[in-house]
Formats: structure tokens, C-alpha cells, sequence
């Protein structure tokens, strides 16, 4: 998988996602209201043409059987020019000849359509007039007296400079407008966006102004209720690593504590080696150096072990496990052991039983149980392992040893606490086993307890197991 790209700066962010989908509606807008503000102003503009062409018609009459036009000179210079433009007129007779005005002026298209939006017959079309584009307002006006009547066509048409005019107006008004208001906008969301995140500015500066030592939890009502499953997380966060660092630092202890005896012996049984003559006593010595330190080595075995335990190691590793599997082969590990002490290690399992766990924790777990029970078995005695399918799995150990009072079996769970029979059948126990199987045992969610064994004196450890996920 390739790495993904930084996110880069939250405000960033947050100021892009506000500005351009408005910067967006900004420019749809400004269309809009451009191409409204050019129909109204066409509007307009056709208004005033058609008042212009009925002032006209009001002008055309009919004289001695013809039509004629009495349009003054004062009048004739307003369509010659106007402030915005030019303005051509022509009027054409009941029979379609020329009555004033200007003859060539573009004629009435066959296929424009007459206007709705005045009662008059009159039309409006887009046309060239002297390599101009004009915009014609055509008006049927009928005319009468008692010798003819009929209807005289007026036609007055406007060049689109004004109109161009109005329209760059109306765009540079409405662009300016706009601009304006996403300047505005900018400036509002960048000090919103700022005001926004304080808290998490604030927050930020609180993290980093912290000790390395300091894992407090962060108060979640400091920040928006969006970001309070983050500082939720932190805590946790920070909850787990102190149980982390505090286990470590209690394994640290426990573990100089522990070894600083054994290792302080090897010492003294070294220099006691190096000072003796006699080699009966040297050989004594030395098988004792030895007893250390396989004493040693176990002690540190299971320090480790239960470091492991502690820190979680490999929780995430669970996986179907046979449980008879595993414990036949911690029987199979540990026979040798047995068959030292004359010690009678027997398995009753039926059928198949699969558990959730990780494989190597597990056979930890049941070794440290059949080795102690070994250990703590007189010679000739009996170790028994059931496994059955109880629920999601019954692991048992039991043996015929000195077994644990009923009120030390809260307390031999607890490191380096040993019971006083333990200690009587067994004085260099290092007091972890029942430690180490209580965690691994927590890790996998399993409930261990302590009873007397079915037969006389002993000790019976169940360990049950939850069943597996469907």
C-alpha cells in the first residue's frame, strides 16, 4: 500500500470547502441576476421603442386618397440621433409603398412573431441596418377616411449602443457586487474558522506543554462536542500506556528484587569455589552453583513470562486452539519431570474441545499449572488433566499435594506471595506461577478458581473458558 499524503493545515481545509462552493453559487448568481437585469432592461428598452413608433402613428393619416406622415423637423432630428445611439423610422402605406422615412430600412420578417406583451399589433426583430445591428419595433396602425381605409405599417428601429452600454453596466455593477461579498465572506470565514478552532489550538498547545511524565486525562468539556470522542481516546489512550509503564516499572522492581538474591548466592558460592582446596567441597560447591541457577533461570522464565502476561502481549493473535491438543502436550513437555518423582500424569479428555486463545500463552498457561502441581505433588503421588466441553471449555489440574487453605487462595494470586504449605513442600518456589495463569487467563477472558481436590488433600485449578464467537 502506498503511503497516504499529509492532509495539511485544518484551516485550509476548512476555509477550501467554504469559499469555493461559494465563490460557485457567487458566479451562478451573478449569471442570474445579469441575464434578469438584461430582460428587464430589454424590457425597458422595447417600452420606449414602442412609445416612440405610436407617437409616430399617431402622425400618419390619410390626405387627398393617400397616406401621408406629418412628422415635424424637430422631430425627424430626435430619430436622426439620440444620446445612446441612432434611431432610423419608416412608414409604409395600405398598399405597401413608401410613405417616409427611410426606404431601405430592413422589412418585417415573415416568421417573427407578434408581441404578447402589448395589446398593439406589434412586432419586435433584430436586424442590420448600415453594417449595424438594430433592434425594429414594427406597428400596424390602420388608417381611414370616407374615401379608403386600410392599415399603414410603422416601423422604428434603435441601434444597440445603448443597450450595450446598459448591459456592461449592469455586468461590471453585479461582477463588483459579488466580489465584494466573497471578499466580505473570506474575511468572516477565516476569523470564524480561527474562533472555531481555539479550543483545539488550545489543546494542542496543552499536549505539547505537557511533561513526559504527566498522563493526566484532558478535560473533554474544553472542546466541541465533535471533538470530545478524540480526547476521549487520548485518555484511554493514555489510561493504557500508564498501565503499561506502570507494569513495566513494577516488573523492573519485582524482577531486581527477585534476582539480587539468587544472584548475590552465585556470588558468594563463586568465591567460596575459588578459596577451596578440597575438591569433595569444591564439586559440593559447585553442583550447588548449579542448583542456583536453574533456580535462576526458572525465576527469570517466569518473570518474563509474566511481563508478557501483563503488557497484553499478543491479544490480538487469538485464534481457534484445541484445548485437549494443547494439553497433551504439555503433558507430553513435562513427563520426564514426572517420572522423576514417580509422579502418576494422567489426561481425561472426550471429545474435541476448541478455544479462543493464543496458542503460545495457553501452553504456558497449563505448564506452569502440571509444574506446579508437579512440584508441589509428593513422590508417588497423582497429577490429573480433564478437559471437557463445559460451556465453551473446562480445563482442569488437580493433584494430591499439600494443596492451599481456603483462606490463602485470594492471596496466591498476588506475585511473589506463596502460600504456607507451598513453602513447607517447596522452599525455592518463586511465588509467579498462579500469577502468570491469572493474566493470561484475564487476557483471554476465562474465570479460574480454586477448590480441594475430589479425593483428600490437593488442590483442583478449573480454568473455563468463554464459548467461541459464532
Amino acid at each position: 500500500m502506498m503511503p497516504l499524503a499529509p492532509l495539511g493545515s485544518l484551516r485550509s481545509q476548512l476555509l477550501r470547502w467554504l469559499l469555493i462552493p461559494l465563490a460557485a453559487l457567487v458566479v451562478i448568481d451573478a449569471v442570474s441576476v445579469y441575464n434578469n437585469a438584461l430582460e428587464a432592461a430589454d424590457q425597458a428598452y422595447d417600452r420606449s421603442l414602442l412609445a416612440s413608433t405610436r407617437a409616430l402613428a399617431e402622425r400618419v393619416s390619410i390626405a387627398n386618397g393617400r397616406v401621408v406622415a406629418d412628422v415635424p423637423y424637430v422631430a425627424l432630428d430626435s430619430f436622426e440621433t439620440d444620446t445612446l445611439g441612432r434611431i432610423y423610422y419608416r412608414v409604409t402605406g395600405v398598399k405597401g409603398e413608401h410613405v417616409s422615412g427611410y426606404e431601405d430600412l430592413p422589412s418585417l420578417p415573415k416568421h417573427v412573431a407578434r408581441s404578447d406583451a402589448y395589446p398593439a399589433l406589434v412586432y419586435f426583430y433584430h436586424a442590420t441596418y448600415r453594417t449595424e445591428p438594430v433592434r425594429i419595433a414594427a406597428l400596424y396602425q390602420p388608417v381611414y377616411d370616407d374615401s379608403m381605409r386600410g392599415i399603414a405599417l410603422i416601423q422604428v428601429g434603435e441601434t444597440l449602443q445603448g443597450r450595450h452600454e446598459l448591459s456592461r453596466k449592469i455586468l461590471l455593477d453585479t461582477l463588483s457586487r459579488q466580489a465584494l461579498l466573497v471578499l466580505a465572506a473570506a474575511v468572516l470565514a477565516w476569523f470564524a474558522v480561527r474562533f472555531v478552532l481555539r479550543p483545539l489550538m488550545q489543546l494542542t498547545a496543552d499536549v505539547e506543554a505537557r511533561s513526559p511524565t504527566d498522563l493526566s486525562n484532558f478535560d473533554p468539556d474544553l472542546v466541541h462536542r465533535e471533538v470530545r470522542p478524540l480526547v476521549a481516546a487520548m485518555n484511554d489512550y493514555m489510561a493504557r500506556l500508564q498501565t503499561l509503564i506502570s507494569g513495566q516499572r513494577r516488573f523492573i522492581a519485582d524482577a531486581s528484587h527477585q534476582l539480587r538474591t539468587p544472584l548475590t548466592v552465585l556470588k558468594t558460592q563463586a568465591e567460596l569455589a575459588l578459596r577451596a582446596n578440597d575438591p569433595q567441597a569444591m564439586r559440593d560447591i559447585v553442583e550447588s552453583i548449579a542448583r542456583t541457577t536453574d533456580a535462576t533461570v526458572h525465576l527469570a522464565n517466569r518473570l518474563l513470562t509474566l511481563a508478557r502476561a501483563e503488557h497484553g502481549a499478543a491479544v490480538a493473535d487469538l485464534q481457534p486452539v484445541s484445548l485437549v491438543e494443547t494439553a497433551r502436550q504439555v503433558g507430553l513437555d513435562l513427563a520426564l519431570q514426572a517420572v522423576r518423582k514417580e509422579i502418576d500424569l494422567e489426561l481425561d479428555a472426550g471429545g474435541e474441545v476448541m478455544v479462543l486463545a493464543n496458542p503460545l500463552l495457553l501452553h504456558e498457561m497449563i505448564s506452569n499449572l502440571v509444574d506446579n502441581a508437579i512440584r508441589y505433588t509428593p513422590a508417588g503421588g497423582k497429577v490429573s488433566l480433564r478437559v471437557s466441553a463445559d460451556g465453551g471449555g473446562l480445563l482442569e489440574i488437580e493433584d494430591n499435594g499439600p494443596g492451599i487453605a481456603q483462606t490463602e487462595r485470594d492471596k496466591v494470586f498476588a506475585p511473589f506471595y506463596r502460600a504456607a504449605s507451598s513453602q513447607a513442600a517447596n522452599a525455592d518456589g518463586s511465588g509467579l506461577g498462579l500469577t502468570i495463569v491469572r493474566d493470561i487467563a484475564a487476557m483471554h477472558k476465562a474465570a479460574i478458581t480454586l477448590s480441594d481436590g475430589r479425593q483428600g488433600p490437593g488442590l483442583k485449578v478449573s480454568i473455563r473458558f468463554p464459548l467461541l464467537p459464532a
